[in-house]
């Protein structure tokens, strides 16, 4: 199993008031784990020899879960393969006050801010809270050309800044406030980027994922 597909899990299990937890990685083969270790230094991780603990923080200062997910998408192109399991979970307590819920609209600005300004383009990941919404949130995202690519309530899409293939970051967040304005939940991560790019007789840059080019 992929270690983002491991991650998932996970994310699954843990209970609903969980706030952060560390994580333990053994790598397959030890003589990549310092690689492993070095893409998931984001995570203040460290490395023992073929064990990788990192942290993740739901609430509270540190590494958001997206961001986890994120480090682990390199992780699986480049083939590292290996055991995730949580080792310690902290919980918020009942009486904690709640975050208020951020809108997609507002998830889009905060990935983008975390962008180089020379960004050109974007392969991002739009995840919906209910299965339920996939129907309608397709027609209201349908200028993003909206693409599945497995069985988890979600879509992905492409965003180009200046020229070439994908919606802008404008039309992004109009499709975006449509979803806000009916209700539906979820978050956008930013799954791939690129900067300053240039086309040279071609639309743009074009991203193989699983054979397939998106």
């Amino acid at each position: 199993m992929r270690l983002v597909e491991q991650w998932r899990a996970i994310v699954q299990e843990l209970p609903d008031s969980w706030g952060d937890a560390q994580l333990l990685l053994t790598v397959e083969d030890e003589r990549r784990a310092g690689r492993a270790a070095g893409l998931l230094a984001p995570l203040q991780a460290g490395r023992s020899g073929a064990r990788v603990r990192f942290f993740c923080a739901r609430r509270g200062p540190g590494p958001r879960p997206d961001t986890v997910e994120r480090l682990l998408r390199r992780l699986d192109a480049e083939g590292i393969g290996g055991t995730l399991e949580p080792v310690a979970v902290g919980e918020v307590p009942a009486d904690a006050p709640r975050a208020e819920h951020r809108s997609l609209a507002a998830a889009w600005d905060a990935q983008l801010e975390t962008l180089p300004p020379d960004w050109s383009d974007v392969y991002a990941e739009l995840r919906l809270r209910s299965g339920g919404d996939l129907d309608r949130a397709a027609l209201l995202t349908a200028p993003l050309n909206p693409a599945r690519f497995d069985p988890t309530p979600a879509f992905r899409f492409r965003c180009a800044r200046r020229f070439g293939y994908g919606a802008s970051p404008q039309m992004v967040r109009r499709c975006l406030e449509r979803l806000d304005a009916e209700g539906v939940r979820g978050d956008v991560v930013v799954v791939h980027a690129l900067s300053d790019t240039e086309p040279v007789a071609t639309q743009g840059p074009v991203w193989y994922i699983g054979g397939r080019p998106v």
